[in-house]
């Protein structure tokens, strides 16, 4: 199992960071909802992953907000618990500087479950990996205003295909 200290692993997510200036970041953010998808299926089959190369791949690539914006609505009620474990194992072993973007989406996962507690200390989590994080900012603001977590599933579902189009169109 890689873990957020080896150097090997570290090196290797940071080769799938999405530098926003390349000319690849259309190449890029389609391989990164390509990888988000693909390590969803293998959780969905085996409960784990085992590929190193496919989780690194979604944890650098995750760096790119159009590529965490597209995970951010790839759940639903029936891939829920797949993406929980997801989402909970990758933030257990993303490297430092890579940590935000998982323990952001987890948070929103936590908050869609009535977890708010665990969603605030997930948003703690991308605080001190990345102060002043959009997204942390943002889901803070969300969760502290006691919007419902159904409308604010509602709203993350509305906006997944204007996401998906702007990555595969």
């Amino acid at each position: 199992m890689p873990l957020a200290s080896d150097k090997d692993f570290v090196a290797l997510v940071t080769s799938f960071s999405v530098d926003p200036d390349s000319p690849d970041l259309s190449f890029m953010q389609r391989d990164g909802a390509t990888a988000v998808i693909d390590l969803a299926t293998e959780f969905e089959k085996y409960g784990v992953a085992s590929n190193p190369d496919l989780i690194a791949r979604v944890i650098g690539r995750l760096s790119d907000i159009q590529v965490r914006d597209f995970a951010l609505g790839t759940h639903n009620s029936e891939s829920f618990e797949t993406y929980w474990l997801m989402w909970h194992y990758l933030l257990q072993i993303a490297p430092k500087g890579f940590v935000a973007p998982v323990a952001t989406l987890f948070a929103t996962l936590a908050y869609e479950r009535s977890d708010t507690p665990l969603a605030y200390r997930s948003l703690d989590r991308a605080s001190a990996d990345a102060p002043g994080y959009s997204l942390t900012i943002l889901l803070r603001r969300v969760f502290g205003s006691g919007w419902p977590a159904n409308a604010f599933a509602a709203m993350r579902i509305e906006l997944h295909p204007k996401v998906t189009a702007g990555i595969f169109e």
